[in-house]
């Protein structure tokens, strides 16, 4: 299974540049459990299925396996859910609006960070997530109300825009476009080209997506395993 390496991003994240969060058995990986629950088998084969259904456990929740088609399950696994995607990569990035309202964010944010991210469900979050990458957020009388970083490096070149998510009672106010434009911008100057994953569905997103910069690379499906 070849190609652009942004067709497969969690098996090139946890062969490439971010190797040193994988966890391994035999021809399959996941992440971290701390970092999230992404995982990814080297190809269909009988025996990498039967080893990324070893990685599959009840104690650890699902795997989530983002591909250019739907995963099938393997023996002694299930499917819980599965859900279209589009990926879209910034080639021409707007540019950095900044503002001294938006500020990093750290190891002393992380219980505002995961707070958000679990009230608004932008993906799966994990005790580690925002140890990811740089994240930048938005604070009002003291309290986290928005924020975007980054998550997948799949190869030399990619940084993915992940954790983009906004209180609930501060949306409307351009918080989310923002963010994402600052987080552009350190990854442009590293000489980076970003991209994002949203769901197929969401036409808001996508919408404020193209309004940055990005475009539609491909459809993708992230197919969510669980123990039998």
């Amino acid at each position: 299974m070849s190609g652009h390496p942004l067709d497969r991003p969690v098996w090139n994240m946890l062969g490439g540049g971010q190797a040193a969060l994988a966890v391994r058995h035999g021809s399959a990986v996941r992440i971290d459990p701390a970092y999230g629950p992404f995982a990814a088998a080297r190809e269909l084969s009988d025996a990498a299925q039967a080893d990324l259904a070893a990685m599959v456990s009840r104690s650890m929740g699902a795997l989530w396996l983002v591909e250019p088609d739907e995963w099938p399950a393997p023996r002694g696994t299930r499917v819980v859910r599965t859900a279209p995607l589009v990926q879209m990569v910034a080639r021409s990035p707007a540019p950095d609006p900044g503002g001294d309202d938006i500020v990093p964010l750290g190891e002393a944010d992380a219980a505002q960070m995961a707070a958000l991210a679990h009230a608004t469900e932008p993906g799966p979050w994990g005790t580690s997530t925002h140890r990811y990458g740089p994240f930048h957020g938005i604070r009002a009388d003291g309290r986290l109300i928005a924020m975007a970083g980054t998550r997948m490096r799949p190869a030399p070149g990619y940084a993915e825009v992940s954790g983009v998510c906004t209180d609930p009672a501060a949306r409307g106010r351009g918080y989310a476009g923002r963010l994402i434009r600052r987080v552009m911008a350190g990854m442009c100057a590293e000489g980076l080209t970003p991209f994002l994953h949203s769901y197929a569905g969401n036409t808001a997103a996508i919408a404020l997506y193209r309004s940055l910069g990005f475009e539609i690379r491909r459809e993708m499906m992230v197919t969510i395993l669980a123990a039998d």
